[in-house]
């Protein structure tokens, strides 16, 4: 079903595992497309179908229902609002980077990790100054390269975090005989590998990373699947991971396939940032995680945006030049605040959130109070 065609309320009627193996023959259709074809889509929606959401439930976008902002101000203050005044000093930092070999079972995952150092480059010395450093372990999207999102993980890296990227070798482009998305269900013990295997470097009397990541301060990110990877890990009883603290979900969706159950109790911080034309992962989708997350929540709607160009240089669902540059700055601002406000406790960068996501055509941000769900999420236990 077009995701721009679902009205609202409207739930598909086959059964989960039948709506999940549909969208992916469709996300493969959909990438197989021309870019061409593409490009002139995005140009179609960025000229004629983006307006701003004034603040309005039911506000449109060309025919698609548009999600409710609602102005965070006046909202009541997350409970686990920091305390601590004024941002994380001595940043940019010299990006360090050392290659980890994490093995799951039988499972070998390639690891690139990236840490404040006093220099740039391989095996350059960390900054101790001022550390340990809060961990971030960002997992990439089905056949897409984790490396692809270098810019935004340098730039999480520079402002003081140690950056854990594995790569999921059946679902990386260079796989041995091709991807396999059904492999998606072994990458949350994977995830949970990595976290287990930095901190054990970091508690290492000797290595590069020895003393370098924070083991009280862990947060987890995903692009696309990987998001779906980290709502898992964030949320889901199958799956949970009991050292994470917050998480970022980039056009994410929760997954009936991983089985357990979607809840909150105790739930963690959680920015959920979202594409409104996004052409592979339905606005719905990051619309159920945000309304099922706690009191500290935020969603990030980028106007017009499709599926890669907030949160990488290149692939077929881009912007042009100008727009996937603003989208990739408001991206790299607001998850930054975030996780400033989450993992250093800065509650300076708690009030930054909501001015670098609200940029006038650009993007806009919700915080607090549910959104209104548009259509439904194929492959969700909620449809």
């Amino acid at each position: 079903m077009d995701r721009a065609r679902s009205p609202r309320g409207v739930h598909d009627s086959r059964p989960v595992d039948a709506r999940l193996r549909l969208a992916r023959r469709r996300q493969r259709v959909r990438r197989r497309r021309s870019m061409a074809v593409l490009a002139a889509l995005v140009v179609a929606v960025v000229a004629g179908e983006v307006i701003s959401r004034g603040g309005a439930s039911g506000a449109r976008h060309g025919d698609r229902v548009g999600v409710a902002v609602t102005s965070p101000a006046g909202h009541p203050a997350p409970t686990s609002t920091p305390t601590t005044a004024g941002r994380p000093a001595g940043r940019p930092y010299p990006v360090g980077r050392t290659e980890l070999t994490v093995v799951e079972g039988s499972r070998q995952l390639p690891t690139t990790v990236r840490y404040p150092a006093t220099a740039s480059g391989p095996s350059a010395p960390a900054v101790r100054a001022g550390g340990p450093f809060p961990l971030i372990v960002f997992s990439q999207g089905f056949d897409i390269s984790a490396e692809a999102y270098a810019a935004l993980l340098e730039h999480w890296a520079a402002a003081g975090y140690v950056v854990a990227d594995p790569t999921y070798p059946a679902t990386d482009p260079g796989a041995a005989g091709g991807v396999d998305e059904n492999d998606i269900v072994n990458h949350p013990a994977d995830l949970s590998a990595v976290i287990t295997a930095v901190l054990r470097a970091g508690s290492a009397s000797t290595g590069v990373l020895s003393g370098v990541p924070d083991a009280s301060s862990v947060g987890i990110a995903g692009h696309s699947d990987g998001g779906d990877v980290t709502d898992a890990v964030a949320a889901n009883s199958c799956c949970r991971v009991a050292t994470v603290r917050a998480a970022e979900v980039l056009s994410g969706a929760e997954l009936a396939s991983f089985g357990g159950s979607y809840d909150a109790p105790g739930a963690l911080p959680v920015l959920v940032a979202q594409g409104s034309s996004d052409p592979i992962n339905f606005p719905a989708c990051s619309e159920q995680i945000y309304d099922a997350a706690g009191p500290a929540r935020y969603y990030l709607d980028l106007l017009g945006a499709g599926h890669h160009a907030p949160y990488m240089a290149a692939g077929p669902y881009q912007a042009p030049p100008a727009r996937a540059a603003a989208y990739q700055s408001v991206v790299t601002r607001v998850t930054t605040d975030f996780w400033d406000a989450y993992l250093k406790h800065s509650a300076s960068a708690l009030a930054a959130i909501t001015v670098d996501g609200s940029q006038a055509g650009t993007s806009t941000l919700v915080a607090g109070p549910a959104v209104p769900v548009s259509g439904y999420c194929p492959g969700s236990p909620a449809g």
